[in-house]
Formats: C-alpha cells, sequence, structure tokens
C-alpha cells in the first residue's frame, strides 16, 4: 500500500475527501464533540453528536462509528472515534490519540476500497498531538499481505491512501514528518517479525540489513559462520551450530561528523527458536518466527536514526542465529566459550537468546559507547511478569535504566522499570564453567537472566536491558494501531534515547 500525508489548515467539513476521522469525548447524556471536530459536527441537522448517541456511542478511547455524511458535508463518510473524557486540565493525551487515530484507520482500511482519501480533524492544537495523530494513522494502515493470492492480494496491492492531517500549529509539519519516519521503521519492523521464518534465515536477515544500510548510507559489517568461529564468538556459533542455516553477526553504524556521544544498540535476532534439543512443546513453538524481534526493532531503529540525520553516533547490532535440534545441536552440559574469553556451561538450550546476545554485548562494548541497550524476546517470565503489552526495562545504571522508562512513555510505549538482585548470581553458578545459562532457582527468570547479561558488562559501562518478549508479538485482536502478529515493539523507543543522545 502506498500513503502519503500532508498537513493542511481547511475546514475539514468542506475537504474533498473519501471519510473524514473527528473525535469525540464521552460526556453526560450524549457524546461531546473534541477539538477538530465542531465543524463536522455543526454541519449535522441537530449535530453529530446526537446521531452518535442514537448509535449507542459513548465516545469511550478507540470506540468507532461510520456514519453516511448525506450530504452533511463534502465527504461521503464521517468517522468518529472515542477519545475517553475530555482532560480537564490540558490537552488530550498524545498516546490516546495515536492509538484512537489508529483504530479509526485500521476500520477504514478494511473497506473494499481501502482507506483512500483520508481528512484526520482530530485534536492537532500543537505539534506533539499533529504527530500522535500521524503517528496513529500510519501505523493504523498496515497490512501484511505477502502471503495473500488472488484477487483479494491484487485488490490490496492496488489500494492507497491520501492522508490529511488538519492541524495549525506551529510545528506539526515536522513532527507529522517525523511520525512518517517512525511509522515506516515500526512497520519494517513488523514486516520481519511476521515473515516466515523458511523466508528469514540467518542469511536473509543479514542481507535485509545490508540492503537498508545501502537505502540508509550506514556503514555495514557481516560475520558469517568462518568469521564467527574464527573470531571467538561461542555463544552464536553454539546456538547455530545445530541448524543448517549458519549464524550472523551484523553491525551497522550511522555517524554524524558534529557527534559527542555514541550509542550501541544490540537486538536479539533468532529467526527461529524451536528450544534446541531442551525442545519446546508444539503449542509454544508456532509463533517464535517473533523471536528475532529485538534484533529487527534494532534494524528498524538504525534506518530511522539515518533518515532523520540524528547528531549521534550510533551503532546496531543484530545477533543472527537459527536454534534447532539435530545430531550437530549443543547438548545440555556443554561448555561455551565466549567472545571476550567468559566460559558458559549450557544447562537449558531454550536459553540461547543470552549466549548471542552476550557475544554481541562485548563486541559492542568495544565501540566506546556511552550507552549499551540490548533489547531482546528474552523470557517467558517476563510475561509471567507484565503480561503481552508492557516490556521490563533492567540496567546497572539506575538514571540510565529510568530515564528509557520515561523515553518510552514519551512515544506511547509501556515499560517498567525492573531491578537486578545481586542475590540472584549465586543460583547461576556452574561446577565446570564460570557462570551457567540458567538458574536453578525456579522464581525470577527475567531477572536472572538480566543477571546473566550483566556478567558480560565491563565496570563503568552504562547499560540497560529491554526484555519484550510478550510485548513483541500480538496474540490477540489488533487494538488501537497494534495489528495481530508483530508489532515493533522498542522501536520508537531505540530511536528516542538517539535523539536524546543527540541533543546532549
Amino acid at each position: 500500500m502506498s500513503t502519503t500525508l500532508s498537513v493542511i489548515t481547511e475546514s475539514p467539513s468542506t475537504l474533498d475527501a473519501d471519510a473524514i476521522v473527528v473525535g469525540y469525548h464521552s460526556g453526560g447524556d450524549a457524546p461531546e464533540p473534541a477539538s477538530g471536530a465542531h465543524d463536522v459536527d455543526a454541519a449535522f441537522s441537530g449535530g453529530l453528536a446526537s446521531t452518535l448517541s442514537l448509535l449507542g456511542a459513548g465516545g469511550a478511547p478507540e470506540e468507532v462509528h461510520t456514519i453516511a455524511s448525506l450530504g452533511a458535508v463534502a465527504a461521503p463518510v464521517v468517522v468518529a472515534v472515542g477519545l475517553g473524557p475530555a482532560p480537564s486540565d490540558g490537552p488530550v493525551d498524545p498516546d490516546v490519540l495515536s492509538r484512537s487515530s489508529g483504530a479509526a484507520l485500521r476500520t477504514l482500511a478494511t473497506r473494499p476500497e481501502g482507506a483512500g482519501r483520508v481528512a484526520l480533524a482530530l485534536p492537532a492544537e500543537n505539534a506533539q498531538q499533529a504527530g500522535a495523530v500521524a503517528l496513529g494513522a500510519r501505523l493504523g494502515l498496515y497490512t501484511f499481505d505477502r502471503y495473500r493470492t488472488g484477487d483479494q492480494a491484487l485488490r490490496k496491492a492496488e489500494r492507497s491512501a491520501a492522508l490529511s492531517l488538519v492541524s495549525s500549529a506551529t510545528g506539526s509539519e515536522a513532527a507529522a514528518e517525523r511520525a512518517v519516519v517512525l511509522a515506516e521503521a515500526v512497520n519494517y519492523s513488523r514486516d520481519l517479525v511476521n515473515t516466515a521464518p523458511a523466508d528469514l534465515v540467518p542469511e536473509d536477515f543479514a542481507s535485509a540489513a545490508q540492503a537498508i544500510a545501502q537505502e540508509s548510507e550506514l556503514q555495514i559489517e557481516v560475520l558469517d559462520e568462518q568469521a564467527l568461529t574464527e573470531g571467538g564468538y561461542g555463544g552464536l556459533t553454539g546456538v547455530g551450530q545445530g541448524s543448517a542455516n549458519p549464524p550472523r553477526l551484523v553491525r551497522l553504524a550511522h555517524s554524524h561528523p558534529e557527534a559527542d556521544k555514541t550509542i550501541a544498540f544490540v537486538g536479539k535476532g533468532i529467526t527461529f527458536d524451536s528450544g534446541g534439543l531442551s525442545l519446546k512443546p508444539s503449542g509454544s513453538m508456532d509463533w517464535m518466527k517473533s523471536d528475532m524481534a529485538g534484533a529487527a526493532s534494532v534494524l528498524a531503529a538504525m534506518r530511522a536514526i539515518a533518515t532523520l540525520g540524528l547528531k549521534v553516533n550510533a551503532v546496531g547490532y543484530l545477533a543472527v542465529a537459527e536454534n534447532m535440534p539435530s545430531g550437530s545441536a549443543s547438548r545440555p552440559s556443554d561448555v561455551l566459550n565466549m567472545y571476550g574469553g567468559k566460559t558458559v556451561e549450557v544447562l537449558n538450550t531454550d536459553a540461547e537468546g543470552r549466549l548471542v546476545m552476550a557475544d554481541a554485548l562485548v563486541r559492542a562494548q568495544e565501540d566506546g559507547p556511552d550507552l549499551v541497550v540490548d533489547i531482546a524476546t528474552l523470557t517467558g517470565a517476563q510475561l509471567v511478569a507484565l503480561g503481552t503489552r508492557v516490556f521490563a526495562v533492567m540496567g546497572n545504571d539506575d538514571e540510565a535504566r529510568d530515564s528509557i522508562v520515561a523515553a518510552a512513555g514519551a512515544e506511547g510505549e509501556a515499560s517498567w522499570a525492573m531491578p537486578l538482585p545481586g542475590e540472584l548470581r549465586a543460583g547461576l553458578d556452574s561446577s565446570v564453567a564460570d557462570i551457567a545459562n540458567v538458574s536453578g532457582e525456579r522464581w525470577g527468570g527475567m531477572l536472572s537472566a538480566g543477571v546473566f547479561l550483566q556478567e558480560f558488562i565491563d565496570e563503568g559501562v552504562s547499560w540497560a536491558h529491554l526484555d519484550i518478549a510478550g510485548p513483541s508479538f500480538n496474540h490477540g485482536g489488533p487494538h488501537g494501531h497494534t495489528p495481530k502478529g508483530g508489532t515493533g515493539a522498542g522501536t520508537r523507543t531505540l530511536v528516542r534515547i538517539a535523539e536524546e543522545y543527540a541533543r546532549k
């Protein structure tokens, strides 16, 4: 689908469009028009709010009602989306706007003709709101049609959307442009996660990174299986040795001549996780194509950072492997010699992500970054602790950890700061190696995995770990601007971190 977005100032009631999106707040007897909706509301005899009330609309967030205008306004269709109660002390929250905008555009995208020309007349009284509306709309239009066939696929391929954001706020155009870059990055990450694992083996992932590097003028280095073996990357080679598709380590770099800060992102890229010889049950395996979501988010974020031209040196590492059972696979009780010299006893081959991440974390520190951030679908324990919509943030630097939680919140991505209790380290003791890859303790699996990664961080290096196991893949129905399947979780947070370091 091709999509364009422009910022305009005309009254939405007179716009030549296929649909107008307006917002409504939950009120007393009837929903109340939000900022941007008053002209459209007044164009309807008796007010659009009264019609919405008859339809049972209450104005709850993301509630969508589609109404034929019957000539009341120039556009034939009006889409009214709920924004919740009107705030009493300020503008509508940007996250509410982006999710509601996404819900409205998802509704329009399901029409046989697609969304078409859409005027967005949601509250956009400042640049932040304008960016939120644009972001939500673009994310809400996302579809993954690679494997669709027949007339349905043809119709979808021929669809286009032209979005017009109604706003006169200073900075709204720049905010909308940034939103488009972010949305394209998130949607690219979603595409990677949704791709069938047979079509995205480690070599394919590295090729995708090479294409992005060429398109975005990023520096790139790819280490293949021979280079990884010769370089002593025991985590990557150990995890990947059971697969016919050998591992890769990809390094991408964005450099700015005026940059004073360097940040390093490390993403887990297990293109399919069977569990290895510690085989997963079938019910836990069918969505393991998403076990590379961390690396997808890093690649997508690096693309956005380059497009935005941020004044920061950013390095992205993709630790890519396929974890499969075979006669050559790593065995429980094998000892791996990791990059940097540490040895790890593998007690569970299904705890493979931390092994490839450890190699990449050690390598990333060689770039001398001011901050290292890793992002991974690391533990099922993350879902137990925080559910499917909130990712965990851990680290050895409380200030950096808390700033990342704040950055995620500013981008509308839910996260929660978690500790790394020192007493959990004893559970990772090995009788034969420097450390074991899993703890003998049953509890605190998410935190224990973070403690394992911390062992590979040098003293004095600021580091944070994002466990996105739950939020990276949506098993349920779509909501807001989030589709079923790959979500692109963490991508916007990484870009926001880069933006903040670019301003330091």
